[in-house]
């Protein structure tokens, strides 16, 4: 937020949870989901949106309706084709959407599998101005109910952490979305550090930050704590493959270690000089992920950490 929006927001959660914690604490829950502009900002945001629009013009166009209410949109890159072939899902991050996802999707793409790639609600090609994991959920269990299966699913940022929950089967009602593989690259590993730093730079006291958090299980019937990506990486089963640059100055390198002690299917690539965006159009990163999709899970031995087994970890979903 700009400075002045900033502070106007701050004085009017100060008057509002002095009359009532518990309309602050749903008030700042709904400014939390608000998504921003999806117009590009900045010549460079606008030259990469320009280049991933090129990039996806030939792929087919879906609207994914989401369990309960909402809409979801899906691009789709080497679909109707006869015969077996892999099938792997994009997801990007907040604030993001799947044109800038283009690079990973073509070079995807160019491997013979069918890829989809999902615009979150209130992102890309999708309507709305409101996003929250619950939602996010939805739109891949949507995507898998309309395209079937994934062999993979790749995910960055607040779009790896989404697919770690749809994997688990976390939220009532929502069928697990589990694929055979999974990439996630500048993912947080839980959730509650990003609503303890709204709260504080909004000025939450502690009864509406409590209020706040409780909208989290009222929206998606799970408590904030439960939402530990990591814990998930370690008991689902599937080969995870976790990339990250130590100069991520968004998403803290210290996310990345925590899904690496999850358990021995967990693999660890440092991208370092990345950062938390280019990282998704890196070459290196590309050749690596593709590598661990389409390989025998093995990648090159001196990028990956050595994990220990934590594999008798158990998390009450």
């Amino acid at each position: 937020m700009a400075n002045f929006t900033l502070k106007v927001t701050r004085l009017g959660f100060s008057l509002l949870q002095s009359v009532s914690p518990r309309m602050a604490g749903k008030a700042a829950f709904r400014l939390f989901c608000m998504t921003p502009s999806s117009a590009p900002k900045g010549e460079k945001a606008k030259a990469a949106h320009a280049a991933g629009t090129a990039k996806l013009a030939g792929a087919e166009r879906f609207t994914l309706a989401l369990q309960g209410g909402g809409q979801a949109h899906a691009y789709r890159m080497n679909g109707g084709a006869i015969g077996r072939r892999a099938r792997y899902l994009v997801t990007h991050g907040w604030g993001s959407s799947s044109v800038y996802m283009a690079d990973i999707i073509e070079t995807l793409a160019a491997t013979g599998a069918e890829v989809i790639a999902v615009d979150f609600p209130g992102h890309g090609g999708a309507k709305g101005r409101a996003l929250h994991m619950g939602m996010a959920v939805k739109a891949i269990a949507a995507a898998e109910r309309r395209f079937g299966a994934f062999d993979a699913a790749i995910g960055h940022s607040f779009g790896g952490a989404a697919l770690m929950v749809a994997a688990s089967g976390m939220l009532p009602a929502v069928p697990a979305v589990l694929p055979e593989k999974l990439v996630l690259i500048g993912s947080p590993s839980e959730m509650h550090w990003l609503f303890k730093d709204f709260g504080k730079m909004i000025g939450l006291r502690r009864p509406a930050q409590q209020a706040l958090e409780s909208e989290v299980h009222r929206i998606t019937g799970r408590r904030l704590e439960e939402f530990d990506a990591s814990a998930v990486a370690g008991i689902i089963g599937r080969p995870v493959m976790i990339v990250h640059a130590e100069d991520d100055k968004e998403v803290s390198a210290d996310h990345a270690r925590r899904y690496a002690a999850a358990g021995d299917a967990v693999r660890l690539h440092w991208a370092n000089g990345f950062g938390h965006r280019r990282i998704v159009a890196a070459l290196p990163v590309l050749e690596t992920i593709t590598e661990f999709l389409t390989g025998d899970d093995s990648v090159r031995e001196a990028e990956i950490v050595p994990l220990f087994d934590l594999s008798a970890r158990r998390m009450s979903l």
